[in-house]
């Protein structure tokens, strides 16, 4: 690795941001610097390096076919770096950090967290619910859970839940429905954030070419929910949105007719990090805990 002695850090590292991430600016954002440090970083390298890595073109910066053979091993190499800090930095074996969306915290994973505590009481729990993917090779964050393809760059994914979709009413609106085709009049209440349209349950449910007639259109499904517990409406709910409420007989699905989304519930961890005790007790518990819930769910 003395090699290494020949090149400065900081300016592998700016070739790696500006190569990434496509321009000076993207990079100089990212690396907290100005536009003009970033840009004599790259100078700096590619003499050190004996070679242009970029062409500069009115376009931008576009990488040679040198760069792009070293851009691939940066890309690597900084990977492995991150996960380094990160593995230095998680000091706490006691305390694990688990990143969510907050309507799968809020709508499933509270009501279980008493169980956990009772077969793991040597770690605690420490909830970040938040929207973003979080990258846990570059954060405090143990592992996520996040629901989407699976294909996220950078991080690691493992399959915890296929989405199916079904439509919930409260018992007395599911009273009024003998088919399918008789929730056509039922208003809906719409999750502006979802990631499918009533359109993946419709056609599965051979109502294809008709459309729900909507009546109030909300940023967060917990909301939609709120809205159809309060008999607002209809709402096309999923799994571990709609459980408890389910269980709690709040809502009912009027006729067990559940479309897969594509989606699915992934856990979310660093690439290539050995995974902690405490992730691995973890991950052992929720699956036994979907596997349960949906027991009672069908």
């Amino acid at each position: 690795m003395r090699n290494l002695n020949s090149v400065h850090l900081n300016g592998l590292r700016a070739v790696e941001a500006v190569g990434r991430l496509g321009s000076l600016q993207a990079a100089a954002d990212e690396l907290g610097v100005t536009i003009g440090a970033v840009s004599q970083q790259v100078i700096k390298a590619e003499a050190q390096l004996g070679r242009p890595l970029f062409e500069r073109t009115p376009k931008g910066m576009m990488m040679t076919e040198a760069g792009a053979a070293v851009l691939a091993r940066l890309e690597e190499g900084f990977k492995a770096l991150s996960a380094a800090v990160a593995v230095a930095q998680h000091k706490d074996e006691n305390i694990l950090t688990i990143s969510v969306a907050p309507v799968f915290a809020a709508r499933w994973l509270v009501y279980r967290l008493d169980r956990f505590a009772n077969r793991h009481p040597d770690i605690r729990l420490r909830i970040d619910a938040t929207t973003k993917l979080i990258n846990p090779a570059t954060s405090d964050v143990d592992i996520g859970i996040r629901v989407g393809n699976g294909r996220w760059p950078d991080v690691k994914s493992e399959l915890l839940l296929e989405q199916e979709v079904f439509p919930v009413v409260t018992p007395r609106v599911a009273a009024t429905l003998r088919e399918p085709a008789d929730l056509l009049r039922v208003p809906a209440v719409i999750d502006g954030h979802a990631m499918f349209g009533w359109e993946v349950w419709l056609n599965h449910a051979g109502l294809a070419g008709h459309c729900m007639e909507e009546r109030h259109i909300f940023n967060d499904a917990s909301l939609c929910l709120d809205a159809a517990m309060a008999g607002q409406g209809v709402m096309l709910a999923w799994q571990t949105l709609a459980a408890y409420a389910l269980e709690q007989k709040c809502l009912v699905d009027p006729f067990g007719i559940r479309a897969k989304t594509g989606f699915g519930h992934y856990f979310v961890a660093a690439e290539g990090v050995r995974e902690p005790k405490k992730v691995t007790a973890f991950k052992a518990w929720i699956r036994d805990e979907m596997e349960e819930s949906m027991r009672l769910f069908r």
